[in-house]
């Protein structure tokens, strides 16, 4: 069970195809958006990408951290994922 949040993002990266797919799109905008920023000006349409690419970066990255804090809770100890048996009531 990974203990910390980087144990817990190559653990998601290995297992978990959405995550994956969404780390990899993560990576590609960011490449994109460090190329745009390491230009000396932009044009208006390269302004409106670089906008556009910032936007959709931090919604994969939301969308990432959403994943992230459900397997904290689904492993977290006395989680009902995790708990093996549940007290009955009498």
């Amino acid at each position: 069970m990974p203990v910390n949040s980087e144990e817990l993002k190559t653990h998601l990266l290995q297992s978990d195809e959405e995550f994956r797919q969404l780390a990899a799109k993560h990576h590609e905008l960011d490449t994109r958006i460090h190329e745009l920023s390491n230009k000396h000006y932009l044009s208006e349409p390269e302004r409106l990408e670089e906008v556009t690419l910032k936007k959709r970066k931090l919604q994969l990255k939301d969308r990432m951290e959403d994943i992230l804090r459900r397997h904290r809770v689904e492993t977290s100890p006395g989680s009902p994922a995790t708990s093996s048996a549940s007290p009955q009531a009498s």
